[in-house]
């Protein structure tokens, strides 16, 4: 059977704003059926924390710590918590709801979707794999998650290795069109991400983080060897490919594609309206 042609855009570093405007770009788009599904690879210039579309930024962010460090900031259109954008690949894909074999369940399509990070995971050598919550504890944590820290909080079909979390993703679904992206972590510096949110107390803050450290690992702190972002790009390429049963066709943005992606940026994702006000 022939392998259905997806596109693939790998956009590299850009700002916090840029890369948000163009996965509701590459939404919509997919959306009107101008283009076929995408898997998008990217990263972060400044490093920034991205927030999820419901946290709210006075209860949670400490954004003079943000500042302070030279963070980029923005709110993601997804759901899920705050994530630190620095040492890692990015990655998103879009694809219609109604596409052959995807779930119509959220929780069904995540793990549909999250095969490909979990094959590019083994291309690393890594024994990762799905782990759901067990108990009704686990599962009442889905729902109200104590902490603003995405890969402290639990998910759906986690994806672990040697029972950490490895990856964070998030999903949200516009007028039929399923958008899921999500941090690949490769190193990750504890201390920066749990200084960027807010705290009862410094007690409170050190029990978070020794719990975290129980929780999420990166690859560099797991592999035998180090990990460096190409090889990582093409190991869940390959695994995006294996674990969706797609062939991936690079694309490059044209200009009149990048002016629009520009002015979404700008007019949303750098708004104030829409990064604080919630």
């Amino acid at each position: 059977m022939e392998k259905a042609v997806w596109r693939f855009i790998d956009s590299g570093d850009n700002s916090p704003s840029f890369n948000m405007a163009l996965d509701e770009a590459l939404l919509e788009w997919h959306g009107a059926g101008k283009i076929p599904p995408v898997v998008r690879f990217y990263g972060w210039n400044p490093a920034t924390l991205s927030i999820g579309y419901f946290q709210r930024i006075e209860r949670e962010i400490d954004m003079d710590a943000v500042q302070q460090l030279g963070l980029g900031f923005v709110r993601r259109p997804t759901g899920g918590r705050g994530v630190l954008h620095e040492h890692e690949l990015t990655y998103s894909v879009i694809v219609t709801e109604d596409y052959p074999d995807m779930p119509k369940t959220v929780t069904e399509a995540y793990r549909v979707i999250s095969e490909g990070i979990l094959q590019g995971f083994q291309n690393l050598g890594l024994e990762a794999y799905f782990a759901g919550p067990k108990t009704s504890a686990e599962k009442e944590a889905l729902k109200n998650p104590r902490s603003a820290v995405c890969f402290d909080a639990p998910s759906w079909y986690e994806l672990v290795v040697e029972g950490r979390k490895v990856a964070g993703s998030a999903q949200t679904r516009q007028k039929g069109v399923i958008l899921q992206h999500g941090s690949i972590l490769l190193d990750l510096d504890e201390d920066k991400l749990f200084s960027l949110f807010k705290y009862p107390n410094d007690k409170v803050k050190e029990r978070m983080q020794r719990a975290f450290k129980s929780k999420a690992v990166a690859i560099n702190q797991i592999s035998s060897r180090k990990i460096e972002l190409e090889e990582a790009k093409k190991a869940f390429k390959e695994g995006f490919e294996a674990g969706l049963r797609i062939k991936l066709d690079p694309y490059t943005l044209s200009e009149e594609e990048l002016d629009y992606v520009n002015a979404l940026a700008k007019n949303k994702y750098e708004s104030e309206d829409w990064n604080f006000k919630r």
